[in-house]
């Protein structure tokens, strides 16, 4: 009898490894396209596992993160943002664009989350996307609205300011 639950216990830890193994080549494996094309974020996949502030499609779209600060101000809170969420990374900030990753817990899958700061208008358009699987169970779109509230913590709205695009 104990070889027998030998044998299993055994059996369990090495399908543990595997699977662990699988989800940890999985996670660094397929990346969905980010970064700037024509002066735009790149568009959501058919998937349900991004959102974005320039998709019309419902299930995809998110509002743009509106500012009444200076833009460097605004820029300023999102990079102070980003860098005080865990599992974040910034990976790129440039003039008018800042990405970031993020490591989900349990098998370290990344999420992309981009800011593209609009050049003519004081907002930031935003898109979180996950790189592989299909559905995020909304959790691209949980963290956007979650970034949003900590981002008007630190920049206010002024409610008189109309803000056009």
């Amino acid at each position: 009898m104990k070889t027998k639950a030998r044998r299993f216990l055994l059996e369990i830890v090495y399908l543990s490894i595997l699977f662990l193994t699988a989800g940890a080549v999985l996670a660094g494996c397929g990346k969905s396209p980010i970064g700037i094309y024509n002066n735009r974020l790149m568009p959501c996949p058919s998937s349900p596992n991004c959102v974005s502030s320039q998709e019309t499609k419902a299930s995809h779209s998110v509002e743009p993160i509106r500012y009444t600060v200076s833009r460097k101000q605004a820029k300023d809170a999102v990079i102070s943002i980003l860098e005080d969420l865990p599992r974040a990374r910034v990976a790129t900030i440039h003039d008018n664009y800042i990405h970031a990753e993020f490591r989900s817990r349990i098998f370290s899958f990344v999420d992309d989350m981009e800011f593209l700061f609009d050049e003519d208008a004081p907002l930031i358009d935003i898109r979180s996307a996950s790189r592989v699987g299909y559905s995020d169970m909304g959790v691209n779109r949980k963290r956007v609205e979650a970034f949003r509230e900590r981002f008007f913590l630190l920049c206010p709205i002024n409610p008189d300011m109309e803000i056009a695009r």
